[in-house]
C-alpha cells in the first residue's frame, strides 16, 4: 500500500498539472485564433474586433522615425499626423491605442501574425499590398519627390543621370522606383538605389554627400526641409510619379474593425477634424 508521503507527492503533482492546464487554456482563449503557415509562423484568421472592444485597447504598428506621420519629438514623445488621427478615431470609440514600433520591411508579417492589429503610418495603398492586407478608405494623398542639395544643381529627375539615389527599403517610393523605371530609374547610377531602413539615416547620408538624391514621400520631404536650419539649402523636385493614396492596413479577416474605422474616418472628414489635422501637420 503506498505510503502517506507518496500519496501527498502524487496529489501535489496532479494538482499542479491541473493548474497548468487551466492557465494554458485561459491564455489560449485570450489570443487571436491562428493557423500555421509554411514558414512556421502563424496567421490570424478571425475578426478581432470583439476582443479589441472588450480589452478597450488596440495595438498599432509604425515606423517611429516617419516624420510627420509618426515620430519621436525631442522629449521622446510619439507625435505626428497619423498618431493624432488614430488616437482621436479610437478615443471616439472608447479604445486606447498602444503604439508598437516595428521593422517597416516586416510590417505585413507583424500584422498577419497578430503582433499588431493595424498598420497606421503613412501606409500607401498599392496593388501588391492589397494582396496581403485589407485597406481602409483612403484618408490622405501625396506623391513621391526627389530631395537634393541645392548646391548640386539637380533640378529635374533627368539631372540625376549617373548619380547615386537613396530611398527607404520596402517603402512605396522604392516600389514606384522599380514599377515606373522611365520616371527616375533610367537616369540614376547603375539603375539602382541605396536602401535605408529609416529616412533619417538617408537624410544623414544626403547631407554628408554619400548619396546625391533621396526619393521620398512629399509630406516627409516638405516637413523635413522646413525644419532644417537652412531650408533654402535643399531642392524638392516633383516628377511624374502617380499620386499615392494613404490608408490603414488591417488583416483581411478583420472586417468589423475595418468597417468601424471607415465609419469614423467618414465622420472626421465630414465635420472638418481631418482637414484640421492635415493643416496642422502639412500646412495649407
Amino acid at each position: 500500500m503506498p505510503s502517506l508521503k507518496k500519496k501527498i507527492i502524487v496529489n501535489s503533482f496532479v494538482g499542479l498539472l491541473f493548474v497548468a492546464v487551466v492557465v494554458w487554456a485561459g491564455l489560449a482563449l485570450s489570443r487571436p485564433s491562428q493557423t500555421n503557415t509554411s514558414s512556421n509562423q502563424t496567421t490570424v484568421q478571425t475578426d478581432e474586433w470583439s476582443r479589441i472592444k472588450k480589452a478597450k485597447q488596440i495595438t498599432i504598428g509604425l515606423d517611429d522615425t516617419f516624420v510627420p506621420m509618426g515620430f519621436r519629438d525631442k522629449n521622446g514623445k510619439l507625435v505626428g499626423f497619423d498618431v493624432d488621427l488614430a488616437n482621436a478615431i479610437f478615443k471616439s470609440m472608447g479604445i486606447k491605442v498602444k503604439w508598437q514600433p516595428i521593422d517597416w520591411s516586416m510590417k505585413e508579417t507583424e500584422l498577419n501574425t497578430g503582433n499588431i492589429d493595424a498598420i497606421w503610418n503613412g501606409y500607401t495603398i498599392t496593388a501588391a499590398r492589397k494582396k496581403q492586407v485589407a485597406f481602409s478608405t483612403p484618408y490622405h494623398k501625396a506623391t513621391q519627390v526627389l530631395v537634393t542639395l541645392k548646391k548640386n544643381n539637380i533640378n529635374s529627375f533627368a539631372d540625376m543621370k549617373d548619380k547615386v539615389l537613396g530611398d527607404q527599403t520596402a517603402s512605396s517610393g522604392d516600389e514606384g522606383f522599380n514599377k515606373y523605371p522611365k520616371v527616375l530609374k533610367q537616369y540614376v547610377k547603375n539603375n539602382s538605389v541605396v536602401g535605408y531602413d529609416t529616412f533619417d539615416k538617408a537624410f544623414n547620408d544626403l547631407n554628408a554627400g554619400r548619396i546625391d538624391g533621396l526619393l521620398i514621400d512629399e509630406d516627409y520631404a516638405r516637413y523635413y526641409v522646413a525644419h532644417q536650419a537652412n531650408p533654402s539649402d535643399y531642392t524638392v523636385t516633383v516628377g511624374d510619379f502617380p499620386t499615392d493614396h494613404t490608408g490603414v492596413g488591417f488583416r483581411k479577416s478583420d472586417k468589423a474593425l475595418r468597417k468601424a474605422v471607415d465609419k469614423e474616418l467618414a465622420i472626421f472628414e465630414k465635420d472638418g477634424r481631418l482637414q484640421k489635422l492635415s493643416t496642422k501637420w502639412f500646412g495649407k
